[in-house]
């Protein structure tokens, strides 16, 4: 064997050992890394085997139940199947769906809320297809779910509202989650998860929703549930009683008829709303899943405003009502007392300006019980111009006339009380005489809501105690703690005494409402206001009845009562939207009212 040879064995001998040892290398590089993987970080890639193989999905808690104060259920949870759609589990969402139409028709809205969830929504996160499925189409999915990949049945809970419209201002209703709150808890993102949009659901939300719970499900390669592992229930949400009687409740929404406008009663000696009702109203199951945009848009432009609750948001001129307050004001203001009288001859000049009585022929001469018990317009007419609106302001704002409550209702307006500097700061004008008598018979700028009113009557009857509404019980603490007005009880007795007459005497204004019940009688006051202005030239020609102008031009009807007058325990104040008369309308709806609440004797 020659040099050459030689060389050459050595050569690929050095490749063969440089191979081996690489060979070698690379072997102790890779069980190093797979002893690395395998023992160091096995916990680490066992968690993301479990992550893969396990799915965890959160739970929707059962939602607090409503209680009314006798334990009669107003919202309530009842199961509820849904069908989902979990997009990463089918190749073609398009013919998943077609499929799933032939078997459970869906709307067009419903098509268009799916997609859009679809296109919004991770494709890992179930999205609804239809809820409130009955055992029949659960029954029908089921049975095609091999050509249903990507569905499945949930079992869940859906807020149902045993009294539909009666209870849909004061409770409200629970919806889905909007877009913008996505990203305000995990909870949110669960399908059907629903929150509270209006009234009590909205208000108390943080307490009725509970705690959401969890299940851990074992799913294969193809994201299809194979078992369940684990489950964490969640805590359900606190349920709550309020202080409404669904009986007197219905009976108030019921005494209505075919009127439109609001009742709120209270327990005058704790400030307890016993009833409060807006008519008319709306069933608010429709809103739990979603309104569609037919019923939506018929309770949008119903011109009675369904939507909105009267009762808080309502903005209306109190009319003779507030003369409570202006004859108050005057007494505490020794501006007049028991004994002073004011002529009414059906009219007065104030400035270049006729006012007029209600009664064209007037009243002779009043003192503050018969003006209140005739309504008479000249005597506060002059009781408002020598008292001065700055103190019928303080007084009204004693009361609770002018300020929110905050009782849990959305949108409560506070109403306006004007003062003698309002009007130069809001419109650059001096306060005039005029205003003042306007004022002074609750027009003008005076502007109160229901539950104002409601608010006003129980602090005067209850002997000047400044209750606030609520929809919660108070405690014996919180009732030692309610202050009383510094109002004298003998100018009280005063007005009391004349609402008393209103009603029961035979020549008051709202003497066809009264009733007795085992002794148990009402007092009140009526109260119309105009809303539109009549000119001097109808009033030449003859006023045109409210009989013969369309309903929005007609005047609405006011009525504020309580009883019984001998130990005041409830207090009402209804509005009839453009019922035209106070007396007539309105008073009859507050003494159905208060006679219910007085035969239920309510505990």
């Amino acid at each position: 064997m020659n040099s050459a040879d030689n060389e050459k064995i050595r050569i690929l001998g050095r490749r063969v050992i440089a191979l081996i040892i690489l060979n070698l290398l690379a072997f102790i590089t890779i069980a190093g890394r797979l002893y690395y993987l395998q023992v160091y970080e096995a916990d680490k890639y066992k968690v993301m085997s479990d992550e893969n193989r396990i799915s965890t999905r959160f739970l929707v808690p059962p939602r607090g139940v409503i209680y009314d104060r006798n334990g009669e259920i107003i919202a309530k949870n009842e199961q509820d199947f849904q069908a989902l759609l979990i997009a990463e589990q089918t190749s073609d969402i398009e013919q998943t769906l077609d499929t799933f139409k032939q078997i459970i028709p869906l709307t067009t809205e419903e098509e268009k809320r799916i997609l859009k969830d679809i296109k919004n929504k991770r494709r890992f996160i179930p999205i609804k297809l239809k809820s409130d499925l009955n055992w029949e189409e659960v029954s029908k999915i089921l049975l095609h779910a091999p050509d249903l990949p990507g569905v499945e049945i949930n079992e869940g809970l859906s807020r149902m509202y045993p009294y539909s419209e009666l209870y849909s201002h004061v409770v409200g209703y629970i919806g889905p989650i909007s877009k913008d709150q996505k990203d305000i808890n995990p909870m949110y993102m669960v399908p059907g998860f629903k929150i509270g949009k209006s009234g009590l659901e909205k208000y108390f939300d943080y307490k009725l929703q509970g705690k959401g719970g969890t299940v851990k499900l074992e799913v294969n390669a193809y994201g299809r549930v194979m078992k369940e592992i684990e489950r964490s229930a969640g805590e359900q949400g606190e349920s709550m009683t309020i202080t409404i009687d669904s009986r007197l409740q219905e009976a108030a929404y019921s005494a209505f008829g075919d009127e439109s406008g609001a009742a709120v009663v209270l327990d005058v000696r704790t400030g307890e709303i016993l009833a409060l009702v807006s008519k008319p109203s709306f069933d608010p199951n429709l809103f739990t899943n979603g309104i569609s945009y037919k019923h939506w848009n018929e309770l949008l432009y119903n011109e009675r405003t369904p939507l909105v609750n009267k009762a808080v948001s309502g903005q209306y001129s109190p009319g003779s009502t507030f003369k409570i307050v202006v004859a108050l004001a005057a007494l505490e203001a020794g501006i007049i007392n028991e004994g002073t009288h004011f002529y009414c001859s059906g009219g007065m000049d104030i400035g270049d300006i006729r006012f007029h009585c209600w009664k064209h022929s007037g009243h002779g001469s009043l003192n503050v019980v018969e003006a209140l018990k005739y309504s008479c317009d000249i005597f506060f007419y002059e009781t408002s111009l020598r008292t001065g609106i700055d103190k019928i302001h303080d007084m009204a704002l004693k009361l609770g006339l002018g300020k929110k409550f905050n009782i849990g209702l959305d949108n409560e307006k506070e109403g306006l009380i004007p003062t003698s500097g309002w009007k130069k700061e809001k419109y650059g004008l001096n306060w005039a005489p005029g205003d003042a008598a306007n004022s002074g018979i609750g027009q003008g700028y005076v502007m109160v809501t229901p539950l104002q009113l409601a608010t006003m009557l129980a602090r005067v009857v209850n002997g000047g105690y400044a209750v606030e509404p609520t929809f919660i019980k108070p405690t014996k603490e919180e009732l030692k703690k309610v202050k009383r007005l510094p109002i004298s009880t003998r100018n009280i007795e005063l007005v009391k005494q004349g609402m008393f007459e209103v009603v029961n005497s035979v020549d008051g204004t709202a003497r066809q409402a009264k009733f007795n019940i085992n002794g148990a009688r009402m007092g009140g006051k009526t109260g119309t206001t105009q809303v539109r202005r009549i000119s001097m030239k109808e009033r030449l020609s003859g006023i045109i009845s409210d009989s013969r102008l369309p309903w929005k031009l007609r005047n609405h009807a006011w009525f504020m009562g309580f009883a019984p007058v001998d130990n005041p325990r409830y207090a009402v104040a209804v509005i009839a939207e453009h019922g035209s008369s106070g007396a007539g309308v309105a008073a009859p709806i507050a003494s159905k009212i208060l006679a219910t609440a007085v035969k239920l004797d309510i505990k």
